[in-house]
């Protein structure tokens, strides 16, 4: 009963204070609705924004000539033959986006459980990047995949020996792997694999062979997740995938195992870091962020990108969506988001 008495007494006084307010004319004394009033207003004081300059495109690439493929699990999007490279990345060039991001279709005939397609200085990928290079100077940057999946016939992202995968042994692979993308010309090198120092030693083995100025963007931070689907169709690894890659990606119940992963690989040598997928892991950027300060990527993955492009097709969300989810990235921390969007929203931010 004392209790009751308490609570009723105070918010009589609370009842009696917003009523003088009322009377006296003081009610609200700040209205925070004031900045929102106009469009102007908004602008001025927005705290993030989002731009081209944000924006990273990732490519499919294919075999052949004259080929641009749809991928049934991603509308509008599609695997180009390197002929055919300049139709997107003249788009991306024209709409000032600063880099794309490279990943190959590779033909099962090239596929073998040691992924040694990867080394083939004439591989899809080494051709793709001299094809740019040439093409288009350094007005756009270059970011090439480093992982064996897109080259392995089981699908998995380093050797498998007897159902497990072997760390030290792809790790051996990746750095030769990655100073072949250099010597192409590739600008960045994103290590995806998650095997345990390979920035490291990525990172000597470029310095020592005269590309101190590579970049190494690592996928500090990749959960073994399930919105990765279409994207395992689109470089035809899906079906081949033998198991789960559980082993090696992180475990999505986890946070603080990201932050062990971060301070190893900046440690190591890495420039920028990754967190995938995106969405689902907002939180996780704002806590990398906030604890490294270093430039922080996020990858809207392409199960994500699916969902988003089925909600617009069946009319449940509409176009401006996807800027209200990308600037939901530049909230939460990162510097840049990889997105299949790229191209699809530039004019918009512009």
């Amino acid at each position: 009963n004392t209790l009751f008495i308490i609570i009723i007494h105070i918010t009589f006084v609370a009842y009696k204070k917003l009523l003088r307010m009322i009377i006296t004319g003081k009610y609200p004394n700040l209205r925070l609705r004031r900045n929102r009033n106009s469009d102007w207003s908004r602008r001025l004081v927005r705290e993030n924004t989002l731009s081209v300059n944000d924006l990273i495109l990732p490519i499919f690439l294919i075999e052949g000539k004259n080929k641009k493929q749809s991928i049934k699990s991603m509308p509008e999007v599609y695997r180009y033959s390197i002929d055919r490279l300049s139709e997107v990345v003249d788009k991306a060039v024209s709409n000032k986006i600063p880099m794309v991001a490279l990943f190959p279709y590779t033909s099962s005939k090239l596929k073998n459980i040691n992924g040694t397609e990867s080394l083939n200085e004439d591989n899809l990928v080494c051709r793709a990047i001299q094809y740019i290079k040439k093409k288009y100077k350094n007005s756009i940057g270059i970011m090439c995949d480093v992982a064996l999946d897109p080259y392995t016939s089981h699908g998995h992202d380093g050797l498998l020996h007897k159902g497990k995968i072997l760390n030290d042994e792809t790790v051996e692979i990746l750095v030769k792997q990655s100073l072949l993308q250099a010597q192409m010309g590739c600008d960045v090198i994103s290590p995806s694999d998650m095997m345990d120092g390979r920035i490291g030693e990525i990172r000597k083995n470029l310095d020592k062979n005269k590309f101190k100025n590579v970049q190494i963007l690592s996928y500090a931070v990749k959960f073994a997740s399930s919105f990765y689907g279409p994207f395992r169709n689109a470089v035809g690894s899906n079906s081949l995938l033998k198991g789960d890659k559980k082993t090696y990606q992180m475990d999505y119940s986890n946070n603080l195992e990201s932050l062990r992963e971060v301070a190893l690989d900046i440690k190591e040598g890495a420039d920028m870091v990754m967190v995938k997928p995106g969405m689902p892991y907002l939180d996780i950027i704002r806590t990398v962020k906030d604890n490294f300060k270093i430039p922080v990527l996020a990858y809207q993955v392409s199960g994500e990108y699916s969902l988003i492009c089925n909600g617009i097709i069946n009319g449940i969300i509409d176009k401006t969506t996807i800027i209200e989810i990308l600037t939901g990235f530049k909230r939460a921390g990162a510097n840049a988001v990889v997105t299949y969007f790229a191209n699809k929203i530039a004019k918009d931010l512009k």
